[in-house]
């Protein structure tokens, strides 16, 4: 499954100290907080519309259908593709002479070829949430009707397969196998996590480690291979491209605990789908998790299920109330945020401003994540 690199799917053994912590960064990294999105807008606006081009179909339902989550106003904040681009240029390799005309001609290739690699993972993601949609009988997403609500089923599973053929096409077009095994394993794993959160056993419903695994398959597996591609493609060590996944997977892995609690605490109109949908679809996140090491009597109320049971659902929620469940899971995104923030700072040192300012700006991206309100 391709996650032999992995000590434990439990908590991380060892955390790091405080020279790591995202509050107390050494003094190089330690400046005015940047906006991460702006740093990238220009390069942002172009994927945009390059990926608008790219899902249009010949069918004009189907072209309709690809491009429902690519269209202004509705195409989200473009985190992933952020996060790409930015590492991008954290890992610019220095040239300690003057640029040649062939140093400048193969720095712009790479750059397009790690754009690929943004759009590509952008393309898997919207066919995720499409299919996704599809398999839980969602009405919204990002504050609007969802794409099965609004032309059915059968049209949305074709636009997530079609958006997927065609990041394969594009995938193809880089012309590295790493790099094309390596997103491959990624669409497995959302194939994979979204399985086992459909087919759970009730011990494994209730394991930490069983929802931190099917975690990383469903969020963590695209943004942290995504994130190793773009080392790869700069030629970078194995190590590298190691600090690379890891930042990627603990953000991914924050990223998705603190959805988890935002599921809890806000509005449809904030999150962009309706509030509570995991609890009112039986899913057991990381708060209930953690409400059920204070209160195990909550498992039983868990076990006689939550999907369309009103009555177990408000239990549920008053268990969780009473516990540290909501603080509990964001002391493990703060956590995972230091992990992918220690993985910037062990980087090889650069002097390139560029390249400084851009690990800033992933680093107060792990800030921005754990504090996000939706």
């Amino acid at each position: 499954m391709g996650c032999r690199e992995f000590i434990s799917w439990g908590l991380p053994l060892v955390f790091y100290g405080s020279r790591h912590q995202i509050h107390h960064q050494s003094s190089s990294m330690v400046e005015e907080p940047l906006d991460p999105f702006s740093l990238v807008s220009d390069e942002l606006s172009i994927i945009a519309n390059r990926l608008r081009a790219m899902v249009v179909a010949e069918v004009p339902k189907l072209a309709s259908a690809a491009e429902h989550f690519f269209k202004m106003g509705v195409e989200g904040k473009r985190f992933r593709p952020t996060v790409l681009l930015l590492m991008s240029t954290a890992l610019n390799i220095t040239v300690p002479e003057p640029p040649t005309e062939l140093q400048e001609a193969l720095s712009t290739e790479l750059r397009a070829r790690q754009q690929c690699i943004a759009e590509v993972t952008e393309m898997i993601h919207v066919a995720s949430l499409l299919h996704d949609d599809v398999l839980d009988d969602a009405d919204t997403r990002r504050g609007v009707g969802s794409l099965n609500c609004i032309m059915g089923n059968k049209l949305a599973v074709l636009a997530g397969d079609f958006l997927l053929s065609r990041a394969c096409v594009a995938l193809a077009s880089l012309r590295n196998t790493e790099v094309v095994s390596l997103l491959s394993t990624v669409v497995e794993h959302l194939v994979t996590g979204e399985t086992m959160q459909m087919t759970t056993t009730s011990d494994q419903r209730c394991s930490m480690e069983y929802y931190i695994q099917k975690t990383y398959y469903k969020t963590a597996s695209l943004i942290s291979n995504s994130c190793k591609a773009i080392a790869i493609l700069a030629g970078h060590t194995t190590e590298v491209a190691m600090l690379a996944y890891e930042y990627g997977k603990n953000l991914g892995l924050a990223f998705q605990l603190i959805d988890d609690v935002l599921d809890f605490m806000g509005t449809s109109a904030s999150l962009g789908k309706g509030s509570l949908s995991d609890i009112r679809h039986g899913i057991i996140t990381a708060p209930i998790l953690f409400a059920m090491e204070e209160f195990p009597q909550l498992r039983t109320v868990v076990e006689q299920g939550l999907d369309n049971n009103p009555a177990n659902i408000e239990l549920a929620l008053d268990y969780l109330g009473r516990s540290r469940g909501i603080h509990m899971t964001r002391e493990l995104a703060t956590k995972h945020a230091n992990l992918a923030a220690a993985a910037i700072e062990s980087l090889p040192e650069s002097e390139d401003e560029n390249v400084r300012k851009s690990r800033r700006a992933l680093l107060d991206l792990t800030q921005v994540v754990i504090t996000r309100t939706k």
